[in-house]
């Protein structure tokens, strides 16, 4: 059995369980900075877990405390239920090699190639060079580097160079493995070849992957589940779906803004708060936050009555559920403005009406 089969076996085995616990976990720098406070979080084996934050909320600190590159000043951080601050060097050592990282600049040496680069832990660490050689090979086949392995840094892409980092990171078997801003430098193109390289580490090895972004697309791409940081706290956590359908906390909406469908310029310069002429249509923005509703629009025909018409919006799926808005034009209900809003809620998370619009 490959070191790769034996790793996704017993990854199986013990999916579902909480890996990572972070109980009570505080970080105070010498400034006096406190980046952490009261940390109070699991992340499942095998999962892949978002750590969202605006800048100086707090999730480099925490990232860096699950390999201890950052020592906590209050509470714990247990990995497999033991508490990682009582190791020696020597069980720190081992715990380092148990958990790879993947950064947004990649980290390679310029003056050596992508296989001495991906080789070089495996050197520090004294395995045979037969062994080397086949991890190494191994892996970038894994990665699609296969044939760049006589290939110095300068003469890769961007992505490319992320690949050799994720190879790198996977040299000793990892269980975990840490992504801090992975995909921020390179193009949205090759940032979804990377997403994709790792939802099949993740799902080919069972790998639990804690990563944390700025970018909300990368979070609805790939996570399971996403905590939302402020202040060193969190505020906000949740599956994906949940949390993207539905945030609570006013610093989760102002992250998911971005993703979010204002009013076209057209719409919004015809829009009058009141109706002005008997037969001006009514505008209708309807959510739907991922609860199990569906944009059905002959039920919404049928129940709105009169002239609908989808002017804008738009429906994502994530995780199986159904997320977005849509806009609706209705001429010739009917229904008053009150009857319209009752009726829609029936079929819809939510629904407001934003005004009215001349008839076409």
């Amino acid at each position: 059995m490959s070191g790769f089969d034996s790793h996704l076996q017993q990854a199986a085995s013990l999916a579902g369980e909480a890996q990572l616990r972070f109980a009570g976990l505080g970080k105070t720098y010498p400034n006096g900075v406190q980046a952490l406070r009261d940390i109070e979080l699991d992340i499942q084996r095998g999962e892949v877990f978002g750590i969202i934050g605006r800048s100086g909320a707090g999730k480099s600190s925490l990232l860096r405390t699950i390999n201890r590159l950052e020592q906590p000043s209050s509470g714990r951080v247990l990995i497999d239920g033991i508490d990682i601050a009582l190791y020696d060097e020597d069980r720190l050592v081992e715990l380092r090699r148990r958990i790879g990282m993947i950064f947004q600049h990649f980290n390679l040496m310029s003056a050596k190639t992508v296989r001495q680069n991906v080789e070089l832990p495996l050197r520090v660490a004294g395995v045979p060079r037969e062994a080397r050689r086949r991890k190494v090979d191994e892996l970038l086949q894994l990665v699609g580097l296969r044939a760049k392995h006589d290939v110095y840094p300068a003469q890769l892409s961007g992505g490319q160079k992320q690949r050799v980092g994720i190879a790198r990171a996977l040299v000793h078997d990892p269980e975990i493995l840490l992504c801090d801003e992975a995909t921020s430098a390179l193009d949205p193109e090759t940032t979804q070849s990377i997403l994709a390289l790792l939802r099949e580490i993740n799902q080919r090895l069972g790998l639990t992957i804690v990563l944390i972004t700025h970018e909300m697309a990368v979070i609805r791409e790939i996570c399971d589940r996403v905590v939302v940081l402020e202040h060193g706290e969190v505020v906000e956590q949740g599956p994906v779906w949940q949390v993207f359908g539905a945030p609570r906390h006013a610093v989760t909406r102002t992250l998911l803004a971005p993703l979010q469908h204002g009013l076209p310029d057209d719409l919004q310069a015809r829009l009058r708060p009141h109706r002005s002429q008997p037969d001006d249509a009514l505008v209708l923005r309807l959510r739907f936050a991922g609860t199990g509703r569906q944009p059905d629009l002959l039920a919404l025909g049928t129940a709105l009555g009169g002239r609908v018409t989808l002017i804008d919006g738009g429906i994502e799926r994530i995780q199986g559920h159904a997320l977005g808005n849509l806009l609706l034009e209705i001429g010739g209900s009917p229904l008053d403005a009150e009857r319209l809003l009752e009726n829609a809620r029936q079929l819809a998370d939510d629904a407001e009406v934003l005004g009215y619009v001349a008839a076409v």
